[in-house]
């Protein structure tokens, strides 16, 4: 726990920096697995909510009040993240909470927040974090039923009709193979392949060996870095030449970084940020996903990802919520984030209702290949 009491420490120091008499600031809560194995969603994510309270402060804070954004690392362990969200919900008080980073997570800290009436905007994928609705839980991330639903169209177009997948069994890769088994058959394909791999495993010949003896025309892989670059580098290694999906999981540089030329001709749904410059001139998100990734790599001088737009959007979201209802009470911003309409984020365009706290529709991903070491659009 040292490094959650040092980032605390932190906290109290920028605190009492403040301007004598000045009002008290919001504070907003946030955990990111900064460290550990989902460190590459993490760490873009604490960048993206440290450069973005500085911006809301420079432009005057929120309701005449400067903004004070927690973070705390969980490190990737379910059982720290729970440890952070205590801390920040009953010893800081904190009015929102932006986080967790992994979905294990965000599923294990929503009963806390349900508990102390603080809104939740997680930054994971799953869409068992908001389905069903619960009141005090939203989310950023894109789910999975999306991302499936756009890899499924895509191989509809390529007349596939016999598919294989091969997911992780952490929390990411289980809620994605449930909306894989489901939707596949109900898309009119055939699951005729279904093979799991561990986190931590490094080597995974012995299920691609399987899926390549049976008879899919299209093989999806589900999961995070550095899974699915074993993945492909196996893949190629066995001579398969059969199409590979991957997840949105792994839609970053870091993850071409890790399969090297063994990436090239893989197909994946992404957020638009991953390939900003190549949408058209129309696109209602490419200014502010331009302006975005500039930022972010003039500060922190490395390219912007998909997903720290998940930090952006999440902190973003809860100080859309704290203007439009004039008011930062914890049951305040709940309210006024249901009621969000047509906000355009890094990931999508946002529109939450009592019945739907993820607010994204299929508009939030496009189709990506990558071709020379970098991610192209597809066309539609």
């Amino acid at each position: 726990m040292r490094r959650l009491s040092l980032t605390l420490l932190l906290v109290v120091a920028l605190s009492a920096a403040l301007p004598a008499g000045a009002a008290e600031p919001i504070r907003i809560g946030a955990v990111v697995s900064a460290t550990g194995p989902a460190s590459f969603l993490g760490e873009p994510e604490r960048n993206t909510l440290q450069m973005q309270a500085d911006a809301i402060n420079a432009a005057g804070g929120l309701l005449g009040r400067q903004v004070e954004v927690i973070v705390l690392d969980d490190e990737t362990d379910v059982n720290k993240a729970v440890l952070a969200a205590d801390r920040l919900l009953k010893k800081e008080n904190v009015v929102a909470l932006v986080g967790p980073t992994v979905s294990g997570n965000s599923l294990a800290v929503a009963p806390k927040v349900e508990a102390a009436k603080v809104p939740m905007v997680s930054m994971a994928a799953a869409e068992k974090i908001v389905k069903p609705v619960n009141p005090w839980v939203f989310k950023t991330a894109q789910s999975d039923r999306l991302a499936v639903g756009r890899i499924l169209a895509h191989a509809k177009g390529k007349g596939y009709k016999k598919l294989a997948i091969l997911t992780v069994s952490d929390g990411y890769g289980q809620a994605g193979r449930e909306v894989l088994k489901d939707m596949i058959p109900a898309g009119g394909f055939e699951l005729v392949g279904d093979e799991v791999y561990g986190p931590k495993d490094t080597d995974m010949t012995a299920q691609l060996t399987k899926l390549k003896g049976t008879s899919a025309d299209a093989v999806i892989c589900w999961g995070t870095n550095p899974g699915p670059a074993v993945v492909a580098k196996n893949r190629v290694q066995l001579g398969i030449s059969t199409p590979l999906y991957m997840s949105h999981g792994v839609a970053s540089k870091k993850f071409i970084e890790l399969a090297g030329e063994s990436a090239e001709g893989l197909l994946l749904p992404a957020g638009k940020l991953t390939v900003a410059a190549q949408l058209p001139e129309t696109d209602p998100q490419k200014a502010l996903l331009i302006a975005y990734s500039k930022a972010y790599e003039d500060r922190f001088k490395t390219p912007a990802s998909a997903f720290g737009g998940y930090g952006y959007d999440g902190l973003m979201l809860v100080a859309a919520a704290i203007k439009a209802g004039g008011d930062a009470s914890p049951a305040a911003i709940r309210d006024s984030l249901e009621k969000i309409t047509g906000f355009p984020g890094i990931t999508g365009v946002f529109t939450f209702s009592p019945k739907e706290h993820n607010g994204l529709d299929e508009t939030a991903f496009v189709m990506v290949t990558i071709a020379g070491g970098d991610f192209k659009l597809l066309a539609e």
